[in-house]
């Protein structure tokens, strides 16, 4: 993204911490993956927002009408034989020149300088509890300046959370965000569909994954938003299983759910399909229930309707189907009253996506659902689980797992479904792997 995007997002922020205030937003430390390798490093979400600084070893610090330069960056210092082993550091001179600084100091001199920032500051916008090393480094600076009260110096005496403002910002996406967030969505269901091609049964979960993996870095995208989930026959009734290691059987069914992350912008996709090829009649007529139920809820999802108005409607078609494949027994709007899907559908039908899968900002305000507004990015991924676990089942329905997911921007007049290219209509699905030769 442009400088000038990230300049706009600090300009905000600084209006709303204004004369006299002060925020200061580190970004997440380098982790040991083994002995001395680390894993590989991703900024903390909130800084890359404001700042797009890719490096570890940083704190932003932002001084409303500080005669020097608003915008401080810390970071580390150009080092010809660090950057031999490690690649090269932007340094301080490309903190401002590149990333819009208009200070640059050394990391190592942060514990000389900042307190200096803080001194005679009213209020600190700052996240405790997120990097507690970094928290008791702030505590040990505001000691050392409340120390010299009788020279006249005063510490910030007001804390406010910083993520409650940033992560405010960041729920209403900017258009660029969309162009990169609509290409990540591209990339995972270009992904999807190259899945879909090459399954078949004698495969193992995790040459599926491998694909996807390989897919996602061809077209860019470095790095999966999170550990691809692909689960066949039993293992697509486990949420959130990643083991990926299982044969993949004829008569079973692969359930899928993989994002990209692109610049830091994750997609969040999900897609269910029979490894042979064909949907089973008892297969294709659960399908065809979630498939109805994210129908419903995408239509739901456009602005003057509330967050919760998606899950609603998807909840709907999902009791009324079980009812009427007879999982469920009874009047369905008194299994609906009753929550009687529960036990087969255990997750919401959404959360917000951005630079984190599971993104930032409140879902109420106040105690009323928060309202859909343009700019706004949500999943919606309705599901049903049939494990031989629950109690009376019957046995045709055993070990159905689907969950159908895609992304969906909110727009002025409706909404855009940002990884429509990813199948998901039986016949599409079918066409798809047939074509491929797998059906």
């Amino acid at each position: 993204m442009d400088k000038k995007e990230f300049a706009r997002r600090r300009k905000r922020l600084m209006d709303m911490v204004n004369h006299g205030g002060i925020a200061i937003q580190p970004t997440a430390p380098e982790r040991i993956r083994n002995r001395d390798i680390y894993y590989p490093f991703r900024p903390d979400s909130d800084f890359f927002y404001l700042t797009g600084f890719p490096e570890p070893e940083a704190v932003l610090v932002l001084v409303p009408d500080r005669p020097q330069g608003e915008c401080v960056l810390f970071c580390r210092e150009k080092n010809a034989e660090a950057e031999t082993w490690h690649g090269t550091r932007h340094g301080l001179e490309g903190a401002c020149e590149l990333y819009g600084a208009d200070d640059a100091f050394p990391i190592s001199d942060m514990d000389d300088i900042l307190p200096g920032l803080l001194e005679n500051r009213g209020r600190i916008y700052y996240t405790m509890g997120r990097y507690q090393d970094f928290d008791q480094r702030l505590v040990g600076w505001l000691n050392q300046i409340s120390n010299k009260s009788r020279a006249g110096v005063h510490a910030p005496d007001q804390f406010n959370s910083l993520a409650h403002y940033v992560h405010e910002m960041r729920l209403y996406k900017s258009r660029e965000e969309i162009k990169t967030m609509r290409r990540s969505a591209q990339i995972a269901s270009a992904g999807h569909r190259r899945a879909m091609q090459i399954c078949q049964p004698g495969l193992y979960e995790y040459q599926i994954e491998a694909e996807l993996l390989h897919s996602f870095v061809q077209q860019g995208a470095r790095s999966p938003a999170y550990p691809c989930i692909v689960g066949g026959g039993a293992n697509s009734c486990i949420l959130h299983y990643t083991e990926n290691n299982d044969l993949l059987r004829d008569g079973d069914l692969l359930l899928v759910d993989a994002g990209a992350e692109l610049e830091n912008y994750a997609s969040d996709v999900s897609r269910t399909y029979p490894v042979n090829g064909r949907f089973t009649p008892e297969q294709r007529a659960i399908y065809e229930i979630v498939l109805e139920a994210q129908f419903a809820a995408i239509a739901a999802v456009r602005p003057g309707n509330s967050w919760n108005d998606p899950h609603e409607a998807a909840v709907e078609v999902i009791t009324k189907g079980l009812v009427d494949v007879g999982i469920l027994k009874g009047r369905w709007r008194t299994m609906l009253r009753d929550e009687a899907y529960r036990p087969y559908y255990m997750h919401r039908t959404s959360h917000w996506l951005g630079m984190d899968v599971h993104d930032v900002g409140e879902y109420k305000v106040g105690d009323e659902w928060r309202m859909f507004e343009p700019g706004m990015v949500t999943t919606v991924e309705p599901g049903l689980y049939l494990s031989p676990a629950l109690k009376g089942l019957a046995k045709r329905w055993w070990n159905i797992g689907i969950r159908i997911e895609d992304d969906v921007l909110v727009t002025a007049d409706g909404h855009e479904v940002l990884s429509a290219g990813a199948p998901k209509t039986v016949e599409d699905i079918e066409m798809t792997m047939r074509q491929a030769g797998r059906a």
